[in-house]
């Protein structure tokens, strides 16, 4: 079985020195990698600009990217062959239309940028998944959770859809724990309570394997 999972950030430059971003980690996408390569599968992984270092484990390939055009470059490519897709990665929706060749310098009180949509990777890879490929998303909510994830799962194309919520303490960016409902294409919903994102990986990745047509030996 190859999985493609899209893990961490991306940076959106600005300028040389300067950039557009989140305070995704990576932390929930690496976790994921881990343990489907536990389960035997042969991973891609694409990360954004993370701390985390590249997983050991020999049937994971890592590919380190920093842009949402980049992302989506790299996961383009291994998507065809994957049979589960795997978007995690918290990839900017915007960036700016010029990159200015130097420094920005203080100028007067105000800057005004101009960003435009970076490709939707999710998105546009979904319109080209087959029928026994399998797509799962996330969807970080602060409102509106489960409307927001069942859109999401809708549009993007997706079998399975991960939601969590900022508003719940100890999941989302920046922690070790998450807390995360699945929400299927069938209607099936299950909750999970607070865990490490380890556990929550295993977790989904146990999910995923039992939604897989059978493979004959």
């Amino acid at each position: 079985m190859r999985v493609l999972i899209t893990a961490g950030p991306t940076y959106e430059p600005l300028d040389p020195v300067r950039f557009i971003g989140n305070h995704s980690t990576g932390k929930m996408g690496y976790a994921l990698a881990e343990a489907f390569a536990e389960a035997g599968a042969s991973v891609t992984l694409i990360s954004g600009p993370t701390n985390l270092p590249d997983p050991a484990d020999a049937r994971i390939q890592t590919t380190r990217v920093e842009t949402a055009d980049q992302m989506y470059a790299a996961a383009a490519a291994a998507a065809p062959t994957a049979d589960v897709w795997v978007f995690a990665a918290a990839v900017a929706d915007y960036k700016p239309r010029e990159v200015a060749p130097n420094k920005i310098k203080k100028d007067g009180d105000t800057l005004t940028l101009e960003l435009v949509k970076n490709v939707d990777i999710a998105a546009t890879l979904g319109r080209t998944k087959r029928a026994e490929q399998f797509s799962v998303g996330f969807a970080l909510e602060t409102n509106n959770e489960q409307a927001h994830a069942l859109d999401k799962l809708r549009r993007k194309n997706f079998d399975l859809v991960v939601l969590n919520s900022l508003r719940d303490p100890g999941a989302g960016f920046r922690h070790d724990t998450n807390k995360v409902t699945l929400l299927e294409a069938g209607g099936q919903m299950t909750i999970f309570e607070l865990k490490p994102k380890a556990e929550v990986a295993h977790d989904i990745v146990r999910t995923v394997l039992a939604r897989l047509p059978r493979r004959d030996a």
